[in-house]
């Protein structure tokens, strides 16, 4: 009997597979996994609800690999129909639904492989409801998600990124909105914010290496605490980007005199550079080693300057890029950091 369900489960996946005109992708997004890591990949249903959309009768929810040839059509896996699931192919067995709340249908896939990577589709179907997201999931070999993990907040402040504004700043720093593997990794590093800030599955979280007072309190674990899932749209905080490499050459250009921010974009123009962004300043530093003690101006205007070495007067205790704010973009009291290319 129960195999019969699965039948028609499996059946009725396969015969709307292909999305109506009416049937938008609500959600896209990207995410980053190690080999032999389990990764979950992000699907909530809209607004609230007091019962769990696939342990409910007449919630349909469907996960489905997409073929890499758009003209075939989607690989369903994994069916959930009312208290029923039916997992099969590659993922059967090592594909479960998170479950964490009540509006979750998001996916945990266990002991993730290289040949995992692709696009996913996830649906889920409610009466007059419907949610479709689209997450694009790259795993790659552990040893080569080493990069660095690094806080940001806009000109604006702290807590001004709603989840998409976030993405775009890690974007407009050469970088992407970091997992919370990645950041678990910069964590046991030694990675120590108190702010709170995006990952790239819509949580909300931060990493603590030393308890205290104002970072969840000094009798408190140390770990990466979590603000759980949040409104992509209407919550605001940083953001946790991340970037695996340098693509070029990140230069200190050396000048006779300090510039205003326009003078350092045209410096680094005049020899055939761009100036630099923050994501470029954080590879240099964490993945080659790169030092010096001057500030200099960064592309959104910020003033930083990164110390692999400690030392008096530069960042006595210990390696950081340190940052200075935001400064009057018309201050002639700083150099200009640049980047070139390859």
């Amino acid at each position: 009997m129960l195999s019969l369900l699965y039948s028609a489960l499996l059946s009725l996946t396969l015969a709307s597979g292909v999305y109506s005109d009416g049937k938008n992708i609500s959600v896209s997004t990207q995410v980053f996994a190690s080999t032999g890591s389990n990764v979950t990949l992000p699907c909530r249903l809209n607004g609230d609800s007091d019962i769990m959309p696939f342990g409910t009768i007449g919630i349909r929810v469907k996960w489905s690999r997409m073929p890499e040839d758009e003209t075939l059509e989607e690989e369903p896996f994994l069916v959930v129909l009312g208290l029923h699931t039916k997992s099969f192919g590659e993922f059967n067995g090592r594909a479960v639904m998170q479950g964490a709340d009540v509006n979750d249908a998001s996916l945990v896939i266990m002991d993730a492989v290289a040949s995992d990577s692709g696009r996913y589709r996830c649906e889920v179907d409610k009466g007059m409801e419907d949610v479709v997201y689209e997450v694009s999931l790259q795993v790659e070999e552990a040893g080569l998600l080493n990069g660095v993990v690094f806080p940001y907040s806009p000109r604006l402040g702290r807590y001004n990124l709603n989840f998409h504004d976030a993405e775009q700043a890690c974007v407009d720093q050469d970088a992407v909105v970091a997992s919370f593997d990645q950041l678990f990794q910069a964590w046991r590093g030694g990675f120590d914010w108190c702010n709170a800030g995006w990952l790239i599955d819509g949580t909300v979280q931060y990493p603590v290496t030393k308890p205290r007072e104002p970072c969840g309190g000094s009798g408190s674990n140390a770990g990466v605490r979590t603000y759980g899932q949040r409104d992509k749209s209407n919550s605001r905080y940083d953001v946790f980007c991340f970037v695996s490499q340098l693509e070029g050459v990140f230069f200190w250009l050396e000048q006779p005199e300090r510039l205003t921010f326009d003078e350092a974009v045209q410096a680094c123009a005049d020899n055939g550079a761009e100036i630099a962004k923050v994501g470029h300043m954080y590879a240099a530093w964490k993945l080659h080693g790169y030092d010096r003690c001057d500030a200099g101006w960064l592309a959104d205007s910020s003033v930083r300057y990164p110390i692999s070495r400690p030392r008096k007067n530069c960042s006595p205790t210990q390696a950081a890029v340190r940052f200075l704010g935001f400064p009057d973009k018309k201050q002639k009291l700083y150099g200009v950091y640049c980047f070139k290319p390859q």
